[in-house]
């Protein structure tokens, strides 16, 4: 445990990916405010990795006690370095990239498996990425209802290659316990890639059939691992100050 909490009351601080915007976790935050928790949720910019992990600090530095951070897609990244904040307790990550210390999610996806259809991702303008609209929903958003995928893609956030390629100095994973749900329909990280990079990791993996956009269409799911993972670091948090005092 990164640090003596005096409270064991534990806060979530929700981090989105690339292409979205934090109004994707409505319905994950509805639930965890109906059970009780602080729920912050961070608005990237997504343009460069180091502002994003700047402004999820910001997030974090307004709470008191224990920290959750979640990441969603790209998000993964933001919260692998900024979970190294003493405040994080535990780092759940949702169909997310997680990257070690000196890689990036432009390095992780360099070599997709054999067979393996990439994201629709149109080329660089200006420095910055976005995905087809046509095949948004199929790729990113399957299993959600047509009038909202279409939504999400005619909103995407323009994606900045510095963020793209954006290097982790310190991966928070190595010392911090983690959780991971693996989306097994999801057709912009490969589950293979999935499966990878959360058992390198040591993280606790549930398995939802969803799209990448399981925080939107199963907002149940992703909220009982959050849950889970809450509790898992009350208790940690509770036996760590018994043992203090």
């Amino acid at each position: 445990m990164p640090a003596l909490f005096t409270s064991t009351v534990v806060s979530v601080v929700l981090v989105h990916g690339a292409f979205a915007d934090g109004s994707g976790w409505q319905g994950v935050y509805r639930i965890l405010k109906k059970d009780g928790y602080n729920v912050s949720i961070v608005q990237n910019s997504t343009i460069r990795l180091e502002d994003d992990v700047a402004v999820t600090r910001l997030a974090i530095a307004g709470i008191e006690g224990p920290v959750l951070l979640v990441g969603h897609s790209y998000g993964g990244a933001v919260v692998t370095e900024a979970g190294n904040d003493p405040k994080v307790a535990g780092l759940v990550y949702v169909t997310a990239f997680v990257p070690d210390s000196g890689e990036s999610v432009s390095s992780l996806i360099k070599d997709p498996p054999p067979g393996t259809a990439g994201p629709p991702i149109l080329p660089p303008q200006n420095g910055y990425l976005l995905l087809d609209r046509t095949k948004f929903r199929e790729a990113f958003a399957a299993d959600v209802d047509k009038t909202t995928a279409e939504f999400m893609a005619d909103s995407q956030a323009p994606w900045g290659l510095a963020a793209f390629g954006g290097v982790i100095k310190e991966a928070a994973w190595r010392t911090k316990p983690s959780w991971y749900l693996l989306a097994t329909q999801d057709k912009m990280i490969p589950p293979a890639a999935q499966k990878f990079m959360s058992q390198r990791a040591g993280s606790t993996v549930v398995e939802v059939p969803a799209s990448h956009a399981v925080y939107v269409s199963h907002a149940g799911p992703v909220a009982k691992l959050i849950e889970q993972a809450a509790d898992e670091i009350r208790g940690r948090v509770a036996a760590r100050t018994a043992v203090a005092r």
